[in-house]
């Protein structure tokens, strides 16, 4: 039985996931459940926890496992856990991918770093190649991959040296995390979102400064849809 607040806290979460590829930051839960601190977000994790429905991963940071959902939400008995950030302690080593996932898996272009920091300049030449399973790409849309430099993204499950998967295109809803080019010049990975007739480009990472940039400055090149992380 779980409370109201654990059931919205949980199926945002779940949606977020399905949604962008990774998790919400702490301070989106606190908003989109109303809260006034993050404290409670604490709690209510915590109660997920101890019920069976989400599992906590060591030595990463809010990195969190969907183990159910609720027979209410209509995801009972077909649920497949999914890693929201992180992976796994038994996951497999780097490199290491199922027989069957990598028999349905595209080699796509690895085009070089992105900084998830301070922006760094464009790279367009393909670096490598890595396989990326089928159902982390869209339907009849280009992919590409790109190395992460930097540690701006961390709240977002996103750390220095994962292989981020961008779905390419030059449109981006409010609160997607894009590859943004600025100025025809830098290309850096940061939440998109749109203010006042000004683009702010958000970093998750306390430490780094929102840049708020002119919307003639700003080109979308891509919006993340996956990430793989090697150990």
């Amino acid at each position: 039985m779980l409370t109201r607040k654990q059931r919205d806290l949980l199926e945002f979460i779940h949606k977020r996931m399905q949604k962008d590829g990774v998790p919400p930051s702490f301070d989106e839960m606190k908003e989109a459940l109303d809260l006034r601190s993050k404290s409670g977000i604490h709690r209510l994790i915590t109660a997920l926890e101890e019920r069976g429905f989400i599992r906590r991963l060591a030595h990463r940071a809010r990195a969190i496992e969907i183990v159910k959902m609720p027979d209410s939400m209509g995801n009972g008995g077909g649920f497949t856990p999914r890693v929201i950030e992180g992976d796994r302690s038994t996951s497999q080593p780097a490199g290491a991918m199922p027989v069957e996932a990598a028999a349905a898996a595209t080699e796509l272009p690895v085009m070089g770093k992105i900084a998830a920091g301070v922006p760094i300049e464009a790279i367009s030449q393909v670096a490598a190649h890595v396989a990326v399973p089928h159902q982390m790409l869209g339907t009849g849309r280009s992919h590409y991959a790109l190395e992460v430099k930097g540690d701006s993204m961390i709240d977002a499950g996103i750390n220095d040296g994962d292989i981020v998967v961008i779905e390419e295109g030059d449109t981006a809803e409010n609160g997607d995390i894009v590859v943004a080019l600025v100025e025809d010049q830098e290309a850096t990975l940061k939440r998109l979102r749109r203010k006042s007739g000004m683009i702010a480009l958000e970093a998750a990472n306390p430490a780094y400064e929102t840049r708020m940039l002119r919307d003639d400055q700003v080109k979308v090149q891509g919006k993340l849809v996956g990430l793989i992380r090697t150990y």
